[in-house]
């Protein structure tokens, strides 16, 4: 597990407020401003979303966020580059959560190096398959101290779960509803699934996202599982009220 992965959930277990962002939107050099001004905030954990022409698990808003951002310019390595000092501003855990097809096109084993190398913490990428990850990444991801976060939805069977548990090494992104990102389902609807995650007793803490957009979901996940992601809600309040510190600052509010 990374360092700070692994020191955010020792000292704290619970209500962990972890925010997603779309690296190049609103504005393509504004990735560092976001992140100080999330850490700022008080955020547990921040999201960094490498932007791809297909999201196939996203809806519309962070959708067209990731479309804005390639208009913009965002690439791969142009987000490297921004990185490169992050770690003389913040010790904020940071992950990286994208699509396959990037990765694969900047180098799989250049882009886990350059995450190690610019003090990235874990990775999500959606559309690895579990197998193909623990046969030719998982050696990649430990050598690199880069956790690799992966996902459960309410059809993934025990089974399958566990196994996932002992390939994981930060947290488990556990997928509140069979949907796209976005989505307002209501969480007390997936009681039964989060009761039977929970009694697993896995030995991973879990983080719920996918619906979270105010703070009576918030609360709701936090019940349920260590915290919360939150991405929609934040690309909207980002569209409409900008990145300043105070506009980041009153989003961030509402869920303490």
């Amino acid at each position: 597990m990374s360092t700070r992965i692994q020191q955010l959930f020792s000292k704290k277990n619970r209500k962990i407020l972890s925010i997603y962002f779309t690296a190049g939107y609103p504005t393509l050099n504004g990735t560092i401003e976001i992140i100080q001004n999330l850490a700022d905030a008080g955020v547990d954990l921040i999201e960094i979303g490498f932007p791809f022409s297909d999201p196939l698990a996203d809806g519309p808003v962070i959708q067209q966020s990731s479309q804005k951002a390639i208009e913009n310019g965002m690439t791969l390595k142009l987000l490297f580059e921004q990185l490169k000092n992050i770690r003389q501003q913040t010790n904020i855990p940071i992950i990286l959560m994208g699509y396959l097809n990037p990765v694969l096109q900047f180098g799989v084993e250049e882009f886990i190096e350059k995450c190690a190398e610019v003090g990235i913490d874990g990775v999500i990428i959606p559309d690895l398959p579990v197998d193909y990850y623990e046969a030719h990444f998982k050696n990649l991801f430990r050598k690199n101290g880069i956790s690799n976060i992966l996902l459960i939805t309410p059809e993934t069977n025990s089974a399958r779960v566990q196994m996932i548990d002992a390939l994981s090494d930060g947290f488990i992104y556990m997928v509140s509803s069979n949907s796209i990102t976005g989505s307002e389902n209501n969480l007390a609807h997936q009681s039964d699934y989060f009761n039977r995650i929970n009694q697993l007793n896995l030995t991973n803490p879990t983080l719920i996202g996918f619906g979270i957009h105010d703070k009576q979901t918030f609360e709701s996940a936090c019940k349920n599982s260590s915290g919360a992601i939150i991405g929609s809600a934040f690309v909207k309040h980002l569209t409409t009220y900008g990145a300043s510190k105070e506009s980041i600052s009153e989003f961030v509010k509402k869920f303490k």
